[in-house]
């Protein structure tokens, strides 16, 4: 579910794995240029289920 958020709204997906310092870099990259954001994103999220296990 995450991922599908990473994708369209990545910063909230980066807020919702708990990383607020995160979220805001993310949003930072998200305003500059979508694809970086998604990215960033996506990798913080699969960091967090890593980390679950």
């Amino acid at each position: 579910m995450l991922y599908i958020l990473a994708i369209l709204l990545p910063p909230v997906a980066v807020l919702f794995t708990g990383k607020p310092l995160k979220a805001l870099l993310n949003l930072l990259l998200t305003m500059i240029f979508y694809v970086p954001g998604a990215v960033h994103a996506a990798v913080v999220v699969k960091g967090h289920y890593d980390s679950k296990k």
